[in-house]
């Protein structure tokens, strides 16, 4: 029996849940000026990539090639734009003029992208519950 849809779908839920947990830094880290490298922190992304398994043999219609094997999380990559600059006289991080350099972190984009993450991730979910089902049918077919 091949279970390669199961190995997909728990590609996926891992490389969804590493997009949330990046997606929650960067909403903990909104207000954050100094970082350990200098200047405001910045925006993090997941860029995701195709994950490539050998060919199974007893695959039907196996060509002897790689086929899909999932996703995987190639990087996390800073954002390149620019923090934004705010008048703000009293924080300790403004300079001689009053300006601090922000975090580059929308927080209306994050909680989009949080969104998103979450339903790819309960969409991968319930498609290895029906899968889940569709083998137990299966084998409840083949007792009679």
């Amino acid at each position: 029996m091949n279970f390669l849809g199961f190995d997909i779908n728990a590609s996926a839920l891992t490389a969804q849940r590493l997009r949330m947990d990046v997606i929650a830094s960067n909403i903990a880290n909104v207000n954050t000026t100094r970082t350990p490298e200098g200047g405001p922190y910045r925006r993090k992304m997941v860029v995701f990539q195709e994950q490539l398994k050998d060919s199974i043999a007893s695959m039907p219609f196996s060509s002897g090639e790689n086929v899909l094997g999932g996703v995987k999380v190639s990087q996390i990559v800073q954002s390149n734009e620019s923090p934004l600059i705010t008048y703000q006289p009293g924080h300790p991080d403004a300079d001689e003029n009053g300006y601090v350099a922000m975090p580059n972190v929308n927080i209306v984009h994050e909680m989009t992208d949080m969104i998103s993450a979450t339903r790819a991730y309960e969409a991968n979910l319930m498609t290895m519950s029906l899968g889940k089902s569709m083998y137990t049918r299966t084998l409840d077919i083949m007792r009679i």
